[in-house]
């Protein structure tokens, strides 16, 4: 009988030492096109957001939170690599029309060849836009790190919530679903699988959330990284364009008896489903009993789109914030952001400023991984410890937008927004984001010593990219520098 109990307090302890040996798990879930202001815990009224507003109440919420860009192939670019767009290697939108400019190669350093190095099990499920096939296969997600992918590659195949396939490493997975004919752009675009569906059997979204919740129990006895990349509620701008309704989801659920349109009924409802199976992620997480053992962030790539025919007046995605995707001003760059990790992160609000360059290098500090020697990136762990004290913060934060000729942004102190537009001659305006969250008040005139700050750092902030050539252009018009996604 001693033996016994001696036995069992020795499988006991170690068990112990192993739950205490292994590294925590890693998921970072990433919206397209939601923003600011469309969770309730960031003041959103008509759309409900049960299960992230309880990520947030039981994690942390950051209230001044910068994607990587304004529009979504670069945001992403800088969320994978570290690097903000004067160094990260995709800049802009490309897309159909020049994919080798909207692809990683196979020098790029991204977060997750970092943690597979480190033994981490990799997943991207969801959308990538980062490399596709051909000559951008070089950016392939599974050749960038990742062990598993199943979604889109083609960032303008993800328009689609009823494709008539999707990808499971390199190969096509056929869908049932039916592309109508003449629904693509073009024959090139249709070679990528863009377009719209004529019969619609399998939304897209639905299998990517059962996908991910499958990878991740078969991970479960080991450390693992999943990049779970939501497409909602980005909208089928073919679809739009051809029916006037972008939003796709298969039924409207809590607002099908709303007085709203069928597209403001669609917007919500996909943001609700998005909540939906945000919630049975965490669900299972506490299956299997990894809740504790799991940091999760949730994030959105940039600001709120208005490509689905929707009424975006109605929800105030941008809430306080001034303009939408495609803006420098904060409601196309300031994204909500929630960490939650049971044990670790204690419930509250932070007003750190960070953005999507930070995650590499906050991995890395979790996981105790090698972080690359170029980053743009600072680890927010001390923040989400409960050590501000210990937080090193940015002393700037830089953007670039090659559509529309060229834009620049750059945040100093934390507060001070300084924007030029369309030409690197142009008019520099500054806005105090502390006070003035609409950016109404341009200071420049005011503020001479901190516009000269801005310039000086449009220049000395970037280089120069050969996929990425600087373009003058007229603000606000089409521009030269990239087209419109």
């Amino acid at each position: 009988m001693l033996f016994i109990r001696l036995c069992s307090a020795l499988l006991i302890a170690a068990s112990c030492l192993l739950a205490a040996e292994r590294k925590p798990n890693i998921i970072f879930i990433l919206a397209d096109d939601l923003g600011y202001g469309d969770l309730g815990c960031y003041g959103q009224k008509l759309i409900q957001t049960p299960n992230l507003d309880r990520m947030a109440a039981e994690g942390m919420r950051f209230t001044q939170f910068y994607a990587g860009s304004t529009v979504c192939a670069p945001s992403r670019s800088v969320l994978m690599t570290g690097l903000h767009t004067g160094h990260t290697r995709v800049r802009g939108n490309s897309g159909t029309t020049n994919p080798i400019a909207q692809s990683l190669r196979p020098d790029d350093v991204t977060v997750a060849r970092v943690l597979k190095d480190a033994g981490y099990a990799t997943a991207l499920v969801g959308k990538w836009g980062l490399g596709d096939e051909g000559e951008a296969a070089g950016g392939w997600p599974t050749r960038q790190g990742f062990d598993y992918f199943f979604g889109y590659a083609n960032q303008h195949h993800a328009h689609n919530y009823y494709p008539d396939f999707l990808m499971r490493g390199e190969e096509q997975v056929k869908l049932r679903n039916k592309v109508g004919p003449g629904s693509a752009d073009n024959p090139v675009a249709k070679r990528f699988g863009v377009g719209y569906a004529s019969e619609k059997l399998e939304y897209s979204h639905d299998l990517i959330a059962a996908e991910g919740l499958k990878w991740v129990e078969q991970q479960k006895d080991k450390p693992f990284f999943l990049y779970l990349a939501l497409t909602t509620p980005h909208a089928n701008n073919e679809a739009n364009r051809a029916l006037s309704n972008g939003q796709e989801v298969p039924d409207f659920g809590i607002y099908a008896d709303e007085d709203w349109s069928p597209q403001n009924k669609g917007q919500a409802a996909m943001i609700s489903r998005m909540d939906r199976d945000i919630g049975r992620l965490f669900g299972l997480l506490k299956r299997l009993k990894l809740d504790e053992h799991t940091l999760v962030f949730f994030s959105s790539d940039n600001g709120p789109h208005n490509e689905g025919g929707h009424t975006p007046e109605l929800f105030r995605p941008s809430g306080p914030l001034r303009g939408m995707k495609r803006s420098l001003t904060d409601g196309g760059i300031r994204v909500p952001f929630l960490a939650r990790w049971p044990g670790k992160i204690k419930p509250g609000v932070s007003a750190h400023v960070g953005w999507f360059a930070d995650f590499l290098v906050t991995a890395c500090d979790v996981t105790g991984a090698k972080a690359p020697a170029q980053t743009d990136g600072l680890s927010l762990l001390s923040t989400l410890l409960g050590q501000p004290e210990k937080q090193v913060q940015h002393k700037h934060l830089y953007w670039e937008f090659h559509e529309r000729g060229f834009n620049q942004a750059v945040l100093l102190d934390s507060r001070w927004k300084a924007i030029r537009l369309g030409r690197t001659d142009g008019p520099v305006e500054l806005y105090d984001v502390a006070s003035d969250l609409g950016e109404a008040k341009n200071l420049a005139a005011e503020k001479p010593g901190l516009v000269a700050r801005a310039k000086e750092l449009f220049v000395s902030a970037r280089t120069e990219s050969p996929d990425w050539p600087i373009k003058e252009g007229v603000p606000g018009g089409t521009g030269k520098g990239g087209k419109k996604k």
